[in-house]
């Protein structure tokens, strides 16, 4: 897979994530083996009117590239003003989200509700793609009510949208049900080779990955909720993807309270302690399930009112599982326990 100047084989992307896909969390996912990591949705006519949170959702790091900055709007003047600026602050591709089915979204006219306007949808690719030299992306549900995203993906791809995700539920569904990866099947034939089709929803391994590539046709895949907690995911992904099953990497419990510290740490220094302490929370949750103990370390990390209070009881609870001859030890190296 050739995206611009980007050779990306089978590409295993990071979803974009509101909340979540900041710049700490992305490296941490693009060291364990993504090949493309994606921001949280930026608001495309916030970032043209100046809105100062919004133009700091572009910072990038110089070791997380191939990024892409992922836009939401639904006025093409406005989205291609924004691509342009997305290109500016450094975004290898730049993506526009159809699939967002969050109401003060859709609302707006943007995110999917666009499924609901495929002239429209195909316009602000069209104005976008053409305004920016880098690869101009979309990121799509199945549809609104019933799956119209074959027909809506060929509208994009004829208007510019060098590849194209599909997160295989509709808006209606929101994120119930079993997401249909044979949708992919369908999207895959109604565009042209060219134009490359990305799996999105429910892929949490990389038995899931291979099952899309290999038997729905996708060119790639993108993973969202199953790398919370566990970017480990991305490496293993790839080795399956790139034929080295008996590569698997899974990380022990020790390993895993080393990133959740280290994703506090980044954090911090991205955002300050106050906002830190309150975004880390719901990662901590996912980091520490499954391990003994959870469920009551969890509330003490999620009540720590510092960052240094934070560290404590990660601390603490390495020290629980070590009583219990289950954890690592705090540089990584595993005990049989541990794994």
């Amino acid at each position: 897979m050739r995206l611009g100047t980007l050779e990306l084989g089978t590409p295993v992307y990071l979803a974009p994530m509101a909340g979540v896909t900041n710049e700490a969390f992305r490296r941490l996912c693009r060291e364990q083996g993504a090949d493309v990591v994606m921001s949280e949705m930026v608001s495309a006519r916030a970032l043209v009117m100046g809105n100062e949170r919004t133009r700091a959702m572009l910072g990038v790091a110089e070791d997380e590239h191939p990024v892409a900055i992922q836009l939401f709007g639904s006025e093409p003047d406005v989205v291609a003003e924004a691509a342009v600026r997305a290109e500016a602050a450094g975004a290898d591709i730049v993506d526009l989200n159809l699939g967002c089915p969050v109401d003060k979204i859709v609302r707006g006219g943007s995110g999917a509700a666009l499924l609901r306007d495929p002239e429209r949808a195909a316009a602000v690719v069209e104005r976008a793609a053409r305004a920016v030299r880098v690869p101009f992306t979309v990121k799509m549900r199945a549809g609104w009510d019933s799956v119209t995203a074959p027909d809506i993906a060929r509208r994009l791809a004829d208007a510019g949208a060098r590849a194209i995700a599909v997160h295989c539920r509709t808006r209606e569904q929101q994120y119930r049900g079993r997401a249909d990866w044979t949708i992919l099947e369908r999207v895959r034939a109604a565009v042209p080779n060219s134009v490359y089709v990305i799996g999105n929803g429910d892929i949490a391994s990389a038995e899931d990955a291979l099952e899309v590539v290999r038997r729905h046709g996708a060119d790639g895949v993108m993973v969202g909720r199953g790398a919370l907690g566990n970017p480990w995911v991305f490496a293993d992904i790839a080795a399956a993807l790139r034929g080295r099953e008996g590569k698997r990497r899974t990380a022990g419990w020790g390993e895993r309270l080393d990133t959740l510290r280290r994703h506090m740490q980044l954090l911090v220094d991205l955002k300050g302690e106050a906002l830190a302490v309150v975004e880390i929370r719901r990662h901590a949750a996912h980091y520490v399930r499954d391990m003994p103990g959870a469920a009551q370390a969890r509330v003490r990390l999620q009540r720590a009112p510092t960052a240094e209070a934070f560290f404590a009881e990660v601390e603490r609870y390495r020290e629980e599982l070590s009583s219990l001859g289950e954890a690592p030890a705090a540089d990584g190296t595993a005990t049989a326990a541990g794994g």
